[in-house]
């Protein structure tokens, strides 16, 4: 067999001291690759790691897929959802962003509630979504003991879910894969979720069966053999969400009247606007980050980083927010974005006239905190109303900060400037680029339909 081995090596159990957790690993080699399975006891670390021994010892083969005995691949298939659902959240956490593990434990907990065995002394459903949230953030789990109230619930959720050989079984596995599919396609009030977010889920899911399958625990994807029809997703920006220069600057000057926290925050919108900046760039954005603001033209950005919000829970220092490299891009990679004059102006006004934070960063709260998401949607959403007649205002018309990056790109386009300068500068391929942003500006279609008149009139 081409999946075996008798090539085993035993390394010595590594035993890591958390703030409040220990953790004892036993790792050892098959076939040249490495396993580790981690236990909070020595005890259990110890004979789990005499079983592998005796078994080497014995000369039985092992599995190259799973890393145990060949006589355990029953036991494996044993498994429970739950336990699979742990081990593959700790094999994606080193390497996953804190939104994507976010994105992650979302969508298992979805799917989980669609495995319980039964409902018969279960805690409420509330507490099993915690305890889920919990149990999926490995570096709490880790290093924290569950709270009080979830420990039970936890103990129940350990022996309520069902077998992950189940999705083998015909007839059964079928059902379990539908239910799954469905679950994750609706909210959780049942209400039926936005394509975009079912769909997202839904790619959680299929590379949990993937590695289900890595693993040896199924022989294939169950997900894949179910008929299902996905739901259509909008992958192109929505025009009417899209404003033009003058509304733009209608925009930034309400946000300007918006009392000490909206003079800090002109500037910092003026980013989205003129240079296409997503939220958490503009948070990010540093001094060393303007190359160049001249007193009159046009400026240079080099930006190095960005810093999303992503919740305390799934961060490797705890905190809402973790620095990482720009968006699909390798660490230590930057991309350039030109400074149209106008924000040249608000920038070179804004350090002028509050300076800059911790660490060099431009934008910053009144007492020196982080710029926050509550603060500054609050004064957008409040200037919104300020700036915009009723009509717009009442409309989808630049209704979240984000649209003011669809804005820009979409302003670059329509100026005429080549799809692959717009994408170095907005950071995409030219691909999404063209299938998502390009979209006219808000306004310009009577524009469009005289050139068209001019062009086709006797």
């Amino acid at each position: 067999m081409d999946n075996i081995t008798y090539s085993v090596r035993f390394w010595k159990t590594k035993t890591y001291k958390g703030a409040k957790v220990t953790t004892h690993t036993v790792r050892w080699v098959v076939g040249g690759r490495e396993w580790k399975e981690p236990f909070r006891n020595l005890a259990q670390a110890e004979s789990f790691r005499a079983r592998l021994m005796t078994a080497a010892r014995e000369g039985e083969a092992f599995n190259l897929r799973t890393g145990r005995p060949i006589s355990w691949k029953r036991e494996e298939s044993a498994l429970s959802w739950y336990a699979f659902t742990l081990a593959y959240v700790d094999s994606k956490w080193p390497y996953a962003s804190p939104n994507h593990r976010r994105g992650i434990a979302e969508a298992l907990t979805d799917g989980t509630e669609a495995l319980l065995i039964g409902e018969a002394g279960a805690p409420s459903r509330d507490l099993r979504r915690a305890a889920l949230r919990w149990a999926y953030s490995t570096r709490i789990r880790d290093n924290v003991l569950p709270p009080a109230d979830l420990i039970h619930v936890i103990r129940w959720l350990e022996q309520q879910t069902v077998q992950v050989a189940a999705f083998t079984e015909p007839g059964k596995g079928a059902t379990l894969a539908r239910a799954v599919l469905d679950r994750v396609s609706r909210t959780k009030e049942g209400e039926l979720a936005a394509p975009n977010t079912a769909n997202r889920k839904r790619m959680v899911l299929n590379n949990a069966m993937e590695h289900a399958r890595e693993m040896g625990l199924l022989p294939a994807n169950p997900l894949k053999a179910v008929k299902w029809t996905k739901p259509r997703t909008l992958t192109t920006v929505d025009p009417r969400t899209v404003i033009n220069i003058e509304q733009a600057r209608r925009l930034l000057t309400a946000v300007r009247r918006h009392g000490e926290r909206g003079a800090r925050m002109q500037a910092f919108f003026g980013c989205m606007y003129y240079a296409a900046l997503r939220p958490e760039k503009a948070v990010d954005l540093r001094r060393e980050h303007l190359v160049s603001l001249p007193d009159d033209g046009w400026g240079e950005l080099r930006l190095t980083n960005a810093e999303p919000r992503a919740g305390s829970r799934w961060t490797n220092n705890g905190q809402p927010r973790e620095r990482r490299a720009l968006k699909h891009r390798a660490d230590g990679e930057t991309r350039p974005v030109p400074i149209h004059p106008e924000l040249v102006t608000l920038l070179r006004a804004h350090l002028k006239e509050f300076g800059t934070g911790p660490e060099g960063r431009v934008f910053i709260g009144p007492r020196g905190g982080l710029m926050t998401d509550r603060a500054y949607l609050k004064v957008f959403h409040e200037a919104r109303e300020h700036a915009f007649t009723p009509e717009e205002a009442t409309s989808a018309l630049t209704d979240v900060p984000y649209s003011l990056r669809h804005a820009a790109v979409s302003t670059w386009l329509n100026a005429g400037v080549p799809a692959p300068q717009v994408a170095e500068w907005a950071g995409h391929s030219v691909d999404v680029l063209l299938r998502v942003y390009a979209k006219c500006v808000h306004g310009q279609q009577s524009d469009a339909m005289r050139r068209i008149w001019d062009a086709t009139r006797p």
